[in-house]
This record gives structure tokens, sequence and C-alpha cells, in this order.
């Protein structure tokens, strides 16, 4: 059930990133990321209103005052500040840059949840997996092509820094979060919900624009909340608990096929040559910080230093019974 959630979660969000794209067309970036957030938050109300989750038997919602405070933080660095940066990037870079430099949340939350939370701990070769990932994002922003900023390049910062706050939610969440006995539509809801209420609060600024709907923006709007902010989050959090987050964040494998299939078919996007080979760079990284690919020189001395500790404890154990049995 949960990789089928992982999978779903794959695609749903991937296939975000040509939505977007599409909504730019009739309304404003911060009326893509509002939409996303309030129907998403409605999304999830209804959910949680109909099947009163419970666990243990415990309240529908939490009611101590610092897990709502724990869940504003997180509605802040996993929704709102995320999908207002992709949104307002895709005005300048296309949907399938976007889907790989979202990518990157793996790496990010590596680092996140190694150094600023300590809810995992990295070994070397996922320290060379982060460097690599690193040299894949310069790689995939051609510095060398730029000689002043320019909005291609601001929208591609604008991306990475959405990663940036990807991976520090997940390792917030797991430090924070994770271990309470909230059920996951409830801590979707109070995440999306949160989000959307902000959102609510902040429309004066970000959505009285005059909007020129067609049915496919405001198709592509509904899915993005109802769906991709709202029924998949529920299964983000399933998957986050099952798997821990570094494992869940690997949900953006999935997500830049998606996203570059989709926009190279609909909307016929077009790459550089150093866009797929940072994004190989990326990947590479991401396997490597996973520890789904070792170096085999280290892979050989970890085997190494294993057996050594192994016959260790096989000695201490030895000394240990002789000992024992001399004073029998």
């Amino acid at each position: 059930m949960v990789i089928l959630q992982f999978l779903g979660m794959g695609v749903v969000w991937g296939a975000s990133f040509l939505f977007m794209k599409i909504a730019l067309e009739g309304v404003t970036f911060g009326q893509v990321a509002w939409s996303r957030l309030v129907l998403g938050g409605l999304t999830l109300g209804l959910i949680v209103l109909v099947t009163r989750p419970r666990v243990f038997d415990g309240p529908v919602l939490p009611r101590e005052t610092i897990v709502w405070l724990h869940f504003l933080v997180i509605a802040i660095s996993g929704c709102v500040v995320p999908h207002l940066l992709f949104a307002w990037a895709e005005q300048y870079v296309s949907s399938s840059l976007a889907s790989i430099y979202n990518a990157v949340t793996p790496i990010m939350t590596a680092v996140m949840a190694t150094l600023a939370f300590r809810v995992e701990r990295l070994v070397r070769g996922q320290v060379v997996g982060i460097l690599v990932g690193v040299a894949g994002v310069v790689v995939i922003i051609a510095p060398w092509r730029y000689a002043a900023l320019t909005g291609d390049l601001w929208g591609q910062l604008a991306c990475l820094g959405a990663a940036v706050c990807y991976g520090f939610t997940f390792g917030y969440t797991r430090r924070f979060l994770s271990g309470r006995p909230i059920a996951p539509a409830t801590f979707a809801f109070l995440n999306i919900g949160l989000a959307g209420t902000i959102m609510l609060v902040a429309t004066p600024v970000l959505a009285w624009h005059p909007v020129a709907l067609t049915v496919p923006i405001v198709s592509g709007l509904l899915v993005l909340g109802a769906l991709g902010t709202g029924v998949a989050y529920i299964w983000n959090i399933n998957v986050l608990r099952a798997w821990g987050p570094t494992n869940a964040s690997t949900v953006t494998y999935v997500t830049p096929v998606v996203g570059v299939v989709l926009g190279v078919l609909v909307l016929s996007e077009t790459f550089s040559w150093h866009e797929p080979a940072g994004a190989a760079l990326v990947l590479l990284g991401i396997l490597l910080t996973q520890r789904r690919l070792r170096l085999p020189g280290w892979a050989a001395r970890s085997r190494g230093r294993g057996r050594a500790a192994a016959l260790a404890a096989a000695e201490a154990s030895g000394s240990s019974g002789s000992l024992e049995r001399s004073r029998g």
C-alpha cells in the first residue's frame, strides 16, 4: 500500500509543474499558490470532517499549543514559501527544468536531517553524494552563460530555494512531529489547512488581480489543489512515517521524470546539453546520498571494518566466557 502511495505522489507532483505552467497563462503566480493551498486545505478538511480519524481513541485535533506551532512552521516552510517560489519561477523557466530542480530535495533533506536536526547520520559516501549533487546543480544553472542576473537565473535560484525549503520541512517534521500520535489525514489537514489559512489572510496581497479563466486553467488549478495539495499529502505522511525523511524524499526520483515527459510532450519544451548532464549528476548524488549506490573501494573498507568489529566482538565474548568458566 505504501509503495502505491509513493508512486501516486510522484505522478501527481510531477504533473503539477505542467499544471502550474498552464495556469500561469490566466492567473498570477500568487493566485496559483493561493488556489493550491486553499483548495487543498478545503479538500483535506472535508476528509477529516467525514472520516474523523483518530489514533488510540485520542482527539481528532491535537490540543497542545506547541504542536500547533510546529505545524505552523512546516505550513510556512513546506507549503507557503516553496509553492510561491515554484509558481514565481515558472514565469521564467520551463516546467521540465522546475521539476528537475525539485529532484534536489533528497540532497537538501539529507543535509538538514543530519546537520540541522540530527535525526540521521551521514557516512563518507553520503557526503560525496551531496557534493556530487551540488556539482550537478551548478552544471544545471550553467553560471558561465550569464553575464548578469537575468529572470531565467533568478527563476532557477527560486526553484533551488524551494528544494531547500522542502529539505528543511522533511527534517523538521521527523524531528518534532512524526512521532506524535496524529492520524495521517489530520496531519496533512493541519499542515495544508494552516497554509491555506495564511493564504486567505494574504488574499489582498496575493489574489486580488484580475484573472482570465479557461477550462484547462480551472482544471489544472483543481488538480493542483484537491489532488496534488490535498489527497497526495496524506500519502506523503504515510510514506514519511513508514520510510523516514530521506527515503520518503526520494519521491523526487519520480517527479522529474513525469515533469520532463509532460513538459516535452504537452508544451514542446526543449533542453540545452547542460541541463540533462546536471540532472544526471544530481541523480548520481541522490543515489550515493541514499546509499543505494556505494563506491567500490569504500564498500570493501566498510565490509573490512565490519568483519574486524565482528572478530573483536567474538574475541571479547570468548575471553568473557573463559573468565566466567574459570570463576565456575
